[in-house]
């Protein structure tokens, strides 16, 4: 690796090291050249925007998230099951890498269309997510008005469910009106099950 391309990755090591532990709200260009030991313009080298750079930041938590999806589905044996893991491992990196969750979906913050940085289109980490999941919908469903819906419309409703209960329970919302403790696998899977019944009918027994 170049010096050139280390210095890259290091800017873009800070940045995950800032808004794993610190938010998004930490991701100003002068805080991260600083904490990487360098001027406060070498990042308009690497990063013409600062869009650019969060991209690239991001694009670090959808591998992270995928290679955690990929380990989460090993061995599931229906769509139903393969949904459910998805779901699940959604969720549970939602509350565990808070702010790296808030700032992967912000793309009205991102610059997700790659022109700024020439990198390759944040979109092109989101979308293919969000294509498995429509399959997966498409695979579970088994009754025929159903059709009338788009898998794609049910897709997106579903993913909406799922992060309005990742979000809900980071704000410590649900706790409250579900009257739970902090969350757990069991409260995780419990809400899971309860929205994909919700979006996909129960499971037949």
């Amino acid at each position: 690796m170049t010096d050139e391309s280390s210095l890259r990755e290091r800017l873009i090591d800070v940045g995950v090291e800032l808004v794993l532990t610190e938010g998004p709200a930490s991701l100003g260009l002068r805080e991260i050249a600083r904490r990487a030991g360098v001027s406060h313009g070498a990042p308009r080298r690497y990063f013409p925007t600062h869009h650019a750079l969060l991209a690239a930041i991001a694009r670090r938590g959808f591998g992270d998230l995928g290679s955690r999806l990929e380990a989460g589905i090993a061995g599931a044996a229906t769509p139903r099951d393969r949904l459910a893991a998805i779901a699940r491992v959604y969720v549970g990196y939602a509350l565990e890498c808070r702010g790296m969750f808030e700032l992967m979906f912000r793309h009205d913050l991102l610059d997700s269309t790659g022109q700024a940085s020439g990198q390759a289109r944040l979109r092109e980490s989101t979308l293919p997510l969000f294509e498995r999941i429509v399959e997966l919908v498409g695979q579970c469903r088994t009754v025929p008005a159903e059709a009338d819906v788009p898998a794609a419309v049910t897709a997106a409703a579903l993913w909406s469910n799922l992060h309005g209960v990742a979000q809900l329970w980071a704000w410590g919302s649900l706790q409250l009106v579900l009257d739970v403790p902090a969350p757990g696998d069991a409260e995780r899977d419990r809400l899971v099950a309860a929205v994909l019944d919700a979006h996909l009918g129960p499971v037949a027994r």
